[in-house]
């Protein structure tokens, strides 16, 4: 059962109806591109198919990983930058505690993130941390020579090594890479780490559903079976209909690219849930690097509400017209707290006494989608059930599967990324690099 549901209603006034009927077209024939591997970055299509071919062996040996690192580590360190740890970074904190102090089980290790900056004082303290505890680490890296998780894991490979002795540290590391060649993989066959292969034809912002996230996600104790259902759900779904009257993703990016038309250039995802604002750290990349490319694009933004209301709040009412919200609505909490009756009455909220604190957050949703659209700010909601495995599951095959669409739509391969080059040699040239 599809979980994801896209409601266009409160943007199709700021568009032409006719216009947005041609849109709806260039979609489509955009659908049928991707589904028979004729469009742009073909050779990236890995992802595509991948929740319907992923073998249950895999899953079980990553399961079998899990829980022998859970045996040894009190904490997991993922090495990895971009798409190599924001989709686990998303999914952890989503499925997790909003407070890391409450933990599920104590069997369960705290699972951190390394290599995804260069920030001195950030590594410093992981590795005061790291004195501290237990620990293994997932580096995740298709060459290996990636600046920021290369340095990192020379880092965090020495201090294992002087933490328990060199020839102690193999079976506390584990590579995720690529199949045959590299640095990481060179190093991996030489030292014994346990490998598993980042797909050649997957690009780092479409790899969630491969070890890259799954596995730190196992780590943190949750369910990757019931994620990967959930995206295979979707799969399903999104590949045999095509239309935007049954396919969500066709009418999701249908909208996003007649507003962009329509100089509507910002899209700002908006959430109520502290638990996703690392979602929206992962759909900022999967949308901004696949889209932005030849001057053209969507710039994807963020927001977490309703504490970003009394931030950007203003910004968005009555800024510059040259945006539009993608709700991302959650219908129902996991947990009940209902607001107590205070006799005095001195805040003056006894008129929300008894009512359930979903309530007046779903009533501060809907007033502010209703003062948004009256300021001019076109809104998309895309409402899910609950947050669970399952509907993340399917939110990340949605978005991925909307995400290529959308950038066919405009014209772009949406698997490359030529420009993310292009600080690497000004850096490198700095550093006396050589060859620089």
């Amino acid at each position: 059962m599809i979980k994801v549901n896209v409601d266009i209603s409160h943007a199709l006034p700021f568009v032409d109806g006719n216009a947005f009927k041609g849109i709806e077209k260039e979609v489509s024939a955009a659908h049928r591109s991707l589904i028979d591997g004729s469009g742009k970055g073909n050779d990236f299509l890995g992802w595509l198919n991948l929740p319907t071919s992923i073998p249950a062996e895999m899953i079980s040996q990553i399961n079998e990983d899990a829980d022998r690192i859970r045996r040894l580590a009190e904490v997991l360190v993922v090495i990895g930058i971009g798409g190599s740890y924001l989709g686990a970074k998303a999914l952890i904190d989503a499925l997790g505690y909003n407070y890391p102090m409450i933990y599920p089980n104590p069997d369960f290790p705290h699972v951190l993130f390394a290599g995804n900056n260069l920030d001195e004082d950030y590594h410093y303290d992981l590795l005061k941390i790291l004195d501290e505890k237990s620990y293994a680490v997932a580096v995740i890296s298709k060459s290996g020579t990636t600046t920021e998780p290369a340095v990192a894991f020379r880092l965090i490979r020495d201090h294992l090594e002087r933490k328990y002795g060199k020839t102690n540290v193999g079976f506390r590391i584990i590579a995720i890479t690529d199949k045959s060649k590299g640095a990481l993989k060179k190093l991996a066959d030489a030292e014994g780490y346990r490998t598993y292969v980042i797909p050649d034809d997957i690009g780092g912002r479409y790899s969630v559903l491969t070890p890259v996230g799954l596995l730190p996600v196992a780590v943190a104790g949750f369910n990757i079976e019931n994620l990967v259902n959930g995206a295979k759900e979707m799969q399903d779904h999104l590949s045999g209909t095509f239309t935007a009257e049954t396919n969500p993703a066709i009418r999701y990016a249908a909208m996003r690219n007649a507003l962009l038309r329509n100089e509507k250039a910002i899209e700002i995802l908006v959430n109520y849930k502290p638990g996703l604002v690392y979602f929206s750290e992962w759909w900022k990349q999967l949308f901004g690097e696949s889209e932005g490319k030849e001057n053209k694009g969507l710039f994807p933004a963020s927001v977490t509400f309703t504490a970003d209301l009394h931030s950007m709040g203003q910004y968005i009412q009555e800024g510059r017209r040259n945006l539009f919200e993608t709700v991302l609505s959650v219908d129902q909490p996991l947990n009940e707290l209902r607001i107590p009756l205070d006799a005095d009455d001195t805040d003056g909220l006894n008129f929300i006494a008894g009512k359930r604190l979903s309530e007046v957050d779903k009533m501060a949703e809907l007033g502010t989608r209703m003062a948004h659209t009256e300021g001019n700010v076109p809104n998309i909601r895309i409402s899910v059930p609950v947050i669970d495995a399952e509907v993340l599951g399917q939110l990340i095959y949605f978005f991925e599967f909307a995400c290529a669409l959308s950038g066919y739509t405009l014209g772009v391969n949406p698997f490359d990324q030529p420009g993310v080059e292009a600080y690497k040699g000004k850096m490198f040239s700095l550093l006396g690099k050589p060859g620089y």
